[in-house]
């Protein structure tokens, strides 16, 4: 019988936070480098799946500029990701077998004059490909965790894209089976999924709040509850520190952004969402 690492004294040190909680007890950087210490190999190259999400913003602002900031909670350094773009631009296998398939294939997309040329939306593509890359983690709870975030992020999507006139199916991202329902049934009222996701109805309750920051921290709520499920039974092992790692970057982002700046920042997206894709003013 094949029994998972284990982190008994590890866990058992570990401060706990509650979703309401005012203050970090440290930060996600500093959560990683205490990870990076402890965890067995295999454990290790689970969790930076993760953090590979801080590897997409590195790589897209890179291949627009080299001398963008680089975001440290990323798995690769800007040195190992201008040696696999040069091996990419050669058709060469890259140095660092760790970095994921995907990054080749967002790379190439990016390279070619007919990518050039598109104008497509960029980050759309490679959160894309993450999300499908991460749902095929073997890893349970990390890949549901994947395909939650995916799915709350297409049903948002839909609903706002019919809601303002926009076509559905170009704002759908990723290829699992709830991906592929709402581009089937776009037209339809519920998209399809009343009947294939338990959490569809709660999600379109959300979408209702009409103050932003209000929704968005509701939305965390519902991802926090969901992680605290599905962990109930996990209690000193890889899926207990990925809910730990999950809600401290959710208690991060909150304990950051006060009301007055939450606003702010969504104020600041919408009107990058008009732009790119022309919305109605009276959004």
């Amino acid at each position: 019988m094949l029994f998972k690492n284990q982190y008994y004294y590890f866990i058992a040190g570990l401060p706990d936070f509650s979703f309401d909680s005012m203050k970090l007890p440290f930060t996600v950087e500093e959560f990683k480098l205490m990870l990076d210490e402890v965890l067995q190999k295999d454990d290790k190259q689970l969790l930076n799946k993760y953090f590979l999400k801080f590897d997409n913003d590195n790589l897209c602002n890179f291949l627009k500029s080299k001398d963008t900031e680089w975001n440290l909670s990323g798995t690769f350094s800007r040195e190992e990701l201008a040696d696999f773009i040069g091996k990419v631009k050669e058709d060469l296998p890259p140095k660092n077998r760790q970095i994921p398939s995907y990054f080749a294939a967002f790379t190439r997309t990016w390279l070619s004059d007919e990518g050039q040329q598109s104008g497509r939306l960029w980050e759309d593509l490679i959160t894309s490909l993450y999300m499908d890359y991460g749902i095929e983690v073997k890893n349970s709870l990390i890949s549901e965790w994947f395909e939650l975030n995916l799915n709350i992020g297409n049903i948002l999507s839909a609903i706002f894209a019919r809601k303002y006139g926009m076509e559905v199916t170009k704002v759908i991202v990723g290829s699992n089976r709830v991906a592929q329902i709402i581009r089937e049934n776009a037209g339809a009222r519920d998209f399809g999924l009343a009947q294939e996701l338990t959490y569809f109805e709660t999600i379109q309750h959300l979408s209702e709040e009409t103050d932003l920051y209000e929704r968005e921290r509701k939305l965390d709520k519902f991802r926090w509850d969901w992680l605290e499920e599905k962990s109930v039974f996990d209690y000193f092992n890889i899926e207990y520190l990925f809910a730990y790692l999950c809600k401290l970057q959710i208690l991060e982002r909150w304990v950051h952004l006060n009301a007055e700046e939450g606003e702010r920042v969504f104020r600041e997206l919408i009107t990058h969402l008009k732009k790119e894709t022309q919305l109605p003013e009276d959004l």
